[in-house]
């Protein structure tokens, strides 16, 4: 299935003003830089607009304007250019960061905001499901990280012992 009409629309939103900033997540953003693996959703980290004069954040505008362009719910997701898609606010400093410091990467013409390989393996070291360990494996096997700027994120949020755990596990003979 193709993601560009899903990047298309997500940057439409973008432009219209509903979100602030986005960018791509988890496994679809992974394959960004790695080889591509069979996912369901494509997770799309956003900030959210607050409402006209009140500090309140909500995502009633997002799928008003989704609904009214003819994306329909499925369950949890939201289906954007046929992709289901999951709205996700940063939740730790670390989305945060990766969030702000997304990548743009060009799609077949189309930009498109994708978190960083070395903001990928960070979030999957600290998520640390055996499918994050496999991707962060994966970022260390394929070369796709920049060694120094991972170590700094590590050092930021807190994650050097958990590399050191991963790469005695995984990465030591």
């Amino acid at each position: 299935m193709n993601i560009n009409n899903t990047i298309a629309a997500i940057n439409q939103m973008q432009a219209d003003g509903v979100i602030e900033r986005y960018a791509i997540g988890g496994a679809v953003g992974a394959t960004f830089y790695l080889e591509p693996v069979a996912t369901l959703d494509v997770d799309i980290f956003i900030t959210f607009r607050a409402e006209a004069g009140t500090l309140i954040i909500s995502p009633q505008p997002l799928l008003d304007y989704l609904k009214a362009r003819g994306c329909t719910m499925e369950g949890e997701y939201i289906v954007v250019g046929g992709w289901p898609v999951q709205f996700l606010p940063p939740n730790s400093p670390l989305v945060e960061e990766a969030l702000r410091e997304a990548a743009t990467i060009d799609v077949s013409g189309i930009p498109a905001r994708v978190f960083t390989a070395e903001h990928l393996a960070a979030i999957a070291l600290q998520t640390g499901r055996a499918k994050d360990k496999a991707r962060v494996l994966q970022f260390v096997e394929t070369g796709a990280l920049d060694a120094k700027k991972f170590q700094t994120i590590l050092e930021q949020h807190g994650l050097v012992q958990a590399w050191e755990k991963f790469e005695k596990q995984f990465l030591t003979p």
